[in-house]
C-alpha cells in the first residue's frame, strides 16, 4: 500500500515540468499546473506572438509582456496601445506550434456594459474596475472587481455575454 502511495506521488510530481507548480484557483477550487507569470522584455517575445497580436489589431504597439505555462499550454500576455492611444491586452496561446489570440482585454466603465450584463450583477455589488474580455469565438466575459475586506479589488464577479443573454458564472472562465 505504501509503495502505491509513494509511486502515485512520484507520478504526480513528474506530471508538471520542473518550472510548473500546482495552484488552486480561488473561483473553482480546481488545481491548475502553472509556471506563474514572468515578465519578458518585448525584444525577447517570439516574432509569431507579436504577429498574432498585430493581425488581431493592426496598429498595436506592445509595451509589456508576460509568459506563462498553464496546464501544459504556453501563453503570452501582451499589453500595449492601439493607434488611437487606448490600452489593450492580448492573451496569446500556442496550439499545434502556432500562436493565436484567445482573449482581448480592455478596461471599461461599468456604465458602458450592456444593460443585461449590469442587470445580471448583484445590485449590492458596485464594481470599481471592469475588464471586458472578448474571446476568440466572440463571447464576452465581463470581469467585475470591487471592494472586499479592505481590498479595492478583493471581490471578482464574471458575467458571460453572448450578445443576447447575460449569465453570471459560478466558475472562473478558462482564459
Amino acid at each position: 500500500m505504501n509503495r502505491i502511495l509513494i509511486l502515485s506521488l512520484a507520478c504526480a510530481a513528474c506530471a508538471c515540468s520542473p518550472t510548473e507548480r500546482a495552484e488552486q484557483t480561488e473561483a473553482t477550487g480546481r488545481a491548475v499546473a502553472t509556471s506563474g507569470k514572468a515578465d519578458v522584455p518585448i525584444a525577447e517575445v517570439p516574432a509569431p506572438v507579436l504577429a498574432a497580436a498585430s493581425a488581431a489589431q493592426p496598429g498595436f504597439t506592445p509595451t509589456e509582456a508576460e509568459a506563462e505555462t498553464r496546464d501544459g499550454r504556453r501563453y503570452f500576455d501582451l499589453g500595449g496601445t492601439l493607434a488611437d492611444g487606448s490600452e489593450v491586452e492580448f492573451d496569446i496561446m500556442e496550439e499545434g506550434g502556432k500562436w493565436r489570440v484567445v482573449e482581448t482585454q480592455r478596461d471599461i466603465a461599468f456604465a458602458t456594459v450592456p444593460a443585461q450584463v449590469r442587470a445580471a450583477n448583484d445590485a449590492a455589488f458596485t464594481p470599481t474596475r471592469v475588464i471586458e474580455s472578448t474571446q476568440a469565438d466572440g463571447i464576452v466575459i465581463y470581469e467585475l472587481f470591487g471592494e472586499a475586506d479592505g481590498d479595492p479589488q478583493g471581490r471578482k464577479v464574471e458575467i458571460k455575454w453572448d450578445g443576447q443573454r447575460a449569465e453570471r458564472l459560478a466558475d472562473e472562465w478558462e482564459h
